[in-house]
């Protein structure tokens, strides 16, 4: 019997090529999508769970109160770990620190400036579950002279992964380290990223090991079995008032601690910790968007099966004559369904494998993919279950309902009610082609509104150069003086934080304010609001004939002045003390215009701008002409300053890619499946005007014979399938506005919704059904009425 079935299907398929191959064409898309955004989804939720005891891990979060809400950080001082697990004994069963740095790693004649060294306690490898392809996990960074080594980064340095244990490479020029591990490369759906990792204990002298009130490293726990997370947090109070009361005290933060999952990590929203992270709407979003697009498909596979019921009805007559059930023939029918979905995955998976490179160059990462595992399969079967079901249950129904009598003698009739759901389905798939349509349009004017809005500063022909080894601190002012003598460059500064980048946040005591005042901070030298093209809109710039400057004076924005209740001219002179930092008050002594120095997601946040030793980047501004001469002086003085280290940097107007890069990334691909949805349902629309071009036939013919025009014709067949079209747009055009303002609400700087987006969506998807549906009409147009008139 299944036999029989599966012939009587693949028959059908063959003598209907049309639309088997619509049916075929518009599921593998639909699946292709799918498959996509569940590999991407699968990613996104894997994260982390490849570590032994993970449910148990927690990493530590240090918050803090700013504006009534508290924000968290991840990073801490080198003394929170230990002091955590001595005070918790039998609560947490492990501790590891983890620190992130850049070092210059020299093996013989060669240098690599390296920004995947991390340093861990000893334990590192043990509390992970980083597999070691060499070494062992107890003892590979017991020595402080030891180093283990991801694969990737042996091959970089010595060829292969084989022989390298026992091997020296120098760390910045002073420490030697030996390696005694090598790691295998970390999967694409870890936290946590790193090319080798070294002994924390190497750093045990450096301040933010040894003072509790810097913060330089993450600290990860784990608990015991019967320990929960709020038990823990609960003593987690006392714990800081025990250790930091004092100095929260003195200092007048209010710091606290919470333990965060590490399931939670990645989708924890930190912008600035260093580790990757995802955005759960996103994800959401996206399995939106390959449900929407299934949905597409299916209604494709309804309505031309549905359309196809009176080509069929004798064949439904004849095996109900011969003794047929009607459960039989709705098993035939979804069997077709079923074997039209299978073809359709197989053709899918080899789509996939082919526009997979793209897809992971567009996530910026390579997704996990194993074909060997069973959620991949599981996933596909139940495409196949659920979309062949629901693709062929309302066919095969309607056609298994047929009368014997009415069907073998051709009297069979779908009637309004089948081509109104025709048309409801018609509507359901145009609505969400429009509205996918409007999202591209909204998000990439978005983003474009992003990259031409006027920021504030100056952005074009500046370069950051980043101060992130020891030679370049040290030789900071003599790199900046070489630069400031030529006459290439405009202008030099050096900042604890670039625009775009991390600024630090402080507690301030302020004039006239009995509440300690948190705001940004930003560290830098008198040439700051020159070479940044900043407006001094109250008092004066950083001068030097005001030698007490860099110890006695500040500035701060406008947004700064705002939120202490004065107007820049009111400001001016007004003391202000950090009580982290100063030893006695400054005085501001000027108001800058705000500028956006953070995302535009955020508002702009009160900064304080002071003079002081803590630099991080130089800013270097060039003089309009040669861009590719003042970047070569620039290198020249960097090699000055520091030979062994390459000399890498940016442009500053580049900072825009690198913040909004996942936005961008995401604008690409829903306008791809945006056009994927339109292009299936359009498909769809083919298959109804080839149907309808069909069902006229001798009609058409009748109407040219009797006079009518070519164009009367056309405007006859198109105008019914026109209808279902418009109204999806209206219904549509409401559903993406709310949508697309919902989005944008987070952004703190975003672009109006005009009419015209609308506008343009609904006219754009109007045209292309309307080539669509013309593109047959003119075909059965044109068509001799002979051929239709001559059986008559």
């Amino acid at each position: 019997m299944f036999k029989n079935y599966f012939i009587t299907a693949w028959r059908n398929l063959n003598k209907n090529k049309a639309f088997s191959f619509i049916n075929i064409q518009g599921l593998t898309i639909g699946i292709t999508v799918c498959m996509m955004i569940f590999l991407f989804i699968i990613n996104e939720f894997s994260f982390d769970n490849f570590h032994k005891d993970g449910s148990r891990i927690y990493r530590v979060m240090r918050g803090f109160k700013n504006e009534g809400s508290v924000k968290h950080v991840a990073y801490l001082s080198g003394m929170y770990g230990p002091a955590i697990a001595n005070e918790f004994t039998g609560q947490v069963e492990e501790m590891v620190r983890v620190s992130q740095n850049n070092n210059l790693v020299t093996i013989g004649s060669q240098s690599f400036h390296e920004k995947g060294v991390i340093a861990a306690d000893s334990n590192f490898f043990q509390f992970f579950s980083y597999r070691l392809l060499a070494g062992d996990p107890n003892t590979v960074l017991k020595n402080p002279n030891s180093v283990v080594l991801t694969e990737s980064t042996a091959r970089k340095y010595f060829g292969s992964t084989e022989n390298v244990i026992g091997k020296t490479i120098m760390l910045d020029k002073q420490l030697p380290l030996t390696v005694t591990g090598i790691a295998k490369d970390l999967p694409s759906n870890s936290h946590l990223e790193f090319d080798m990792v070294l002994p924390l204990d190497n750093y045990r002298s450096m301040s933010w090991m040894t003072t509790w009130m810097n913060n330089a490293l993450y600290t990860y726990v784990r608990l015991a079995p019967s320990v929960t997370q709020a038990r823990i947090e609960q003593q987690l109070p006392a714990f800081m008032t025990k250790y930091m009361g004092s100095d929260m005290k003195k200092y007048g933060f209010r710091f606290s601690l919470s333990l965060l999952p590490l399931k939670d990590v990645y989708f924890a929203n930190q912008s600035f910790d260093g580790v990757r992270h995802g955005d759960k709407t996103v994800v959401y979003i996206f399995l939106s968007i390959a449900i929407l697009i299934l949905l597409i498909a299916c209604i494709n596979f309804i309505n031309l099966s549905t359309i196809r019921a009176t080509e069929r009805s004798k064949e439904v007559g004849l095996r109900k004559v011969l003794g047929a059930m009607r459960t039989n023939i709705i098993w035939q029918f979804i069997g077709e369904s079923v074997l039209l979905t299978i073809i359709s995955c197989i053709l899918s998976l080899g789509l996939l494998l082919i526009i997979l490179p793209w897809y992971n160059q567009l996530l910026g990462y390579t997704l996990t993919v194993s074909w060997s595992t069973w959620p991949i399969y599981l996933f596909l079967a139940g495409v196949i279950l659920v979309a062949g079901l629901l693709a062929g249950s309302y066919p095969a129904f309607i056609l298994s309902a047929f009368s014997p009598h009415q069907a073998l003698k051709g009297r069979l009739r779908l009637g309004k009610s089948g081509a109104s759901f025709r048309q409801a389905l018609v509507v359901v798939q145009f609505s969400i082609s429009v509205f996918l349509i409007i999202g591209s349009f909204v998000i990439t004017k978005q983003m474009n509104y992003i990259r031409n809005k006027q920021l504030g500063y100056h952005q074009e022909q500046t370069i950051l150069v980043k101060i992130d080894n020891d030679d370049i601190y040290r030789n900071m002012l003599a790199f900046k003086s070489e630069l400031q003598a030529e006459s290439r460059i405009h202008s030099v500064a050096m900042m604890s934080g670039e625009p775009g980048g991390f600024f630090d946040g402080h507690v301030f005591d302020v004039e006239g304010h009995s509440e300690r005042w948190y705001a940004r901070t930003e560290f830098t030298d008198f040439e700051f609001v020159k070479t940044l093209g900043l407006k001094i809109i109250a008092g004066r710039d950083f001068s030097p004939t005001f030698p007490t400057d860099t110890m006695k004076a500040v500035l701060i924005n406008r947004t700064a002045a705002a939120k202490l209740g004065w107007s820049p001219d009111q400001a001016v002179g007004k003391w202000i003390e950090n009580t982290l930092h100063d030893t006695d008050k400054r005085s501001i002594i000027g108001v800058v215009e705000d500028f956006n120095f953070q995302s535009l997601k955020s508002d702009i946040e009160p900064l304080v701008i002071a003079p002081r030793e803590d630099k991080r980047v130089a800013v270097v501004r060039l003089n309009p002409g040669n861009i590719s001469e003042a970047v070569a002086a620039v290198e020249k003085a960097y090699k000055k300053a520091a030979s062994a280290y390459p000399f890498q940097y940016s442009f500053l107007d580049q900072q825009f890619d690198r913040m909004y890069k996942k936005d961008i990334s995401q604008q690409t691909i829903l306008t791809g499946f945006a056009g994927m949805a339109i292009f299936v349902a359009c498909l769809g629309l083919f298959g109804l005007a080839s149907f309808t071009a069909i069902k006229r036939f001798k009609e058409i013919g009748v109407r040219k014979v009797l006079g009518s025009s070519v164009q009367g014709i056309v405007v006859l067949l198109t105008k019914d399938l026109l209808k279902p079209v418009m109204i999806s747009t209206c219904i549509a055009l409401p559903a993406g506005y709310w949508a697309m303002n919902n989005w944008l609400n987070n952004f703190a700087y975003k672009t109006s919704l005009n009419w015209w987006v609308f506008v343009l969506a609904a006219s754009i998807t109007f045209l292309i059904a309307f080539i669509t549906i013309c593109f047959k009409a003119i075909q059965a147009a044109l068509t001799n009425p002979v051929q239709s008139l001559r059986s008559e």
